[in-house]
């Protein structure tokens, strides 16, 4: 399979639980306690009510492919980028690891499958939201 290296990330306070799970096999997303919606990117505020009162949720780490792009050329290539919907309702952009990008699909069923980030190309840094098709 081609897997995308990218940048170690830098985690913050804020999003340390994230990149924590992420390296649990376990995609985490924010849901809010007052309006009871979920939200990615992980922040304090609810983005849909403005509410401080958010919390961690496990997410299944299942989605469907909303959008998505191959790239062929360039550094990296050949690479997917795309948005996925998760099960729990927020889209998150990320890359796709397929053996075949061409089989790829909006509508396709994905599942989470992080990825180490290039720590200095060694590929052994943290693990970042990478997502495969279900069955691949």
């Amino acid at each position: 399979m081609s897997v995308r290296k990218l940048p170690a990330p830098q985690p913050n306070p804020e999003t340390q639980a994230f990149w924590d799970g992420l390296g649990e096999g376990i995609l985490r997303i924010k849901a809010c306690g007052d309006c009871q919606k979920a939200h990615y990117y992980p922040r304090h505020i609810c983005p849909h009510c403005g509410s401080a009162e958010t919390r961690w949720l496990d997410s299944a780490g299942t989605g469907e492919i909303y959008s998505l792009s191959v790239m062929r050329r360039g550094e990296g290539a050949p690479f997917a980028v795309a948005y996925v919907t998760l099960d729990e309702g927020p889209s998150v952009l990320t890359n796709l690891v397929a053996e075949d990008f061409d089989s790829l699909a909006i509508g396709q069923r994905v599942r989470l499958m992080p990825q180490s980030s290039d720590a200095d190309h060694a590929g052994d840094g943290p693990a970042l939201p990478f997502f495969t098709a279900i069955g691949d």
